[in-house]
């Protein structure tokens, strides 16, 4: 008798415990909504976890029973969810297996302003009108801000955001990340703007950071000297999509044929605005470009830079290294 009475008093302990704890119920009466982050790469125990200790949860196995019992296993999407700790789990787990609040986007440096565009289109699910809005009004609002202050980052974006506001964040960015460099090229009297053109071209033309300083030193050379840049990547850029394909492999052809104030072989000086939107590495190269006497480079198939003074040691470069 005296062990049944002593189990019913553990049972009635446990009772009591469990629904003064209730696991199932909201961890709080704060109503604070706030962005809950998942990770672009992440494991379900990890996010359960992490919600635990910030307190979005009172624990691990309850949540995991709630995931079981609605099949909603393995639901949980990377990016931004907007809770509040006064969700109790059923809700918090509705929520947090649904439709993100934010998702995640990301572009390396070297992609114009039309294939940011195409991904933003993909990511948001925008129409043509949208993607058409992008390209041609929400980011040529201001004349310096047409190209190349797009950063290349990644970035966790309300989906409600249209084109006009990740533009504006991304150009944000740009300013927070670069404003050292553009002090820089203040200092040494230089317009950011004509930096911003500078660190674009050797974003396109460089095979990777280490040669982009010798890069910066020609173009640099070119310029004080009044010599014709003759960079493929402006006429590149001047052709626009061809097909599928941005970037467009250059013929003698397209130089001569295309009449652009971006073709920078048929016309004097930088392009009118960036023909990309380049990184760090590329602007601080911009800004501190290698001392080189070098007026001309190549590349050869192996992406190693060749250097040289005159047009004549270019032709030989030319014939040694890809003839």
């Amino acid at each position: 008798m005296k062990k049944i009475i002593l189990s019913l008093i553990i049972l009635l302990a446990l009772l009591f415990g469990l629904i003064i704890f209730n696991p199932f119920s909201a961890p709080s009466n704060d109503k604070t909504i706030v962005t809950y982050t998942v990770p672009q790469e992440f494991g379900e125990p990890i996010v359960i976890e992490d919600l635990k200790e910030k307190g979005f949860i009172k624990s691990f196995w309850a949540m995991d029973l709630v995931l079981t019992i609605k099949g909603k296993h393995n639901k949980i999407q990377s990016g931004g969810y907007y809770l509040s700790k006064n969700m109790n789990l059923f809700q918090l787990v509705d929520k947090i297996t649904g439709p993100v609040d934010l998702k995640w986007f990301s572009f390396a440096e070297g992609i114009r302003k039309e294939q940011i565009g195409e991904r933003l289109q993909e990511t948001f699910g925008w129409n043509s009108e949208e993607l058409d809005k992008w390209n041609t009004v929400y980011t040529a609002m201001k004349y310096d801000y047409v190209e190349g202050v797009y950063f290349p980052d990644t970035y966790l974006i309300p989906v409600t955001y249209d084109g006009l506001d990740i533009a504006k964040r991304m150009i944000i960015n740009f300013n927070e990340k670069t404003a050292p460099y553009l002090e820089g090229f203040a200092k040494k009297d230089i317009l950011w703007t004509t930096g911003v053109k500078i660190a674009s071209l050797i974003q396109r033309e460089a095979a990777g950071k280490e040669d982009m300083g010798i890069i910066s030193g020609v173009i640099w050379n070119r310029l004080l000297k009044g010599q014709r840049l003759q960079i493929d990547a402006t006429v590149q850029y001047a052709k626009g999509k061809v097909g599928d394909k941005w970037w467009s492999v250059v013929s003698g052809s397209d130089i001569r044929n295309t009449d652009s104030l971006y073709n920078t072989y048929q016309y004097n000086g930088l392009p009118p605005h960036p023909i990309t939107n380049p990184g760090i590495d590329a602007i601080e190269a911009a800004l501190n470009p290698e001392e080189t006497d070098c007026f001309y480079y190549l590349h050869d198939y192996y992406q190693n830079i060749h250097c040289s003074v005159t047009y004549e040691e270019h032709l030989e470069n030319i014939e040694k290294y890809l003839n």
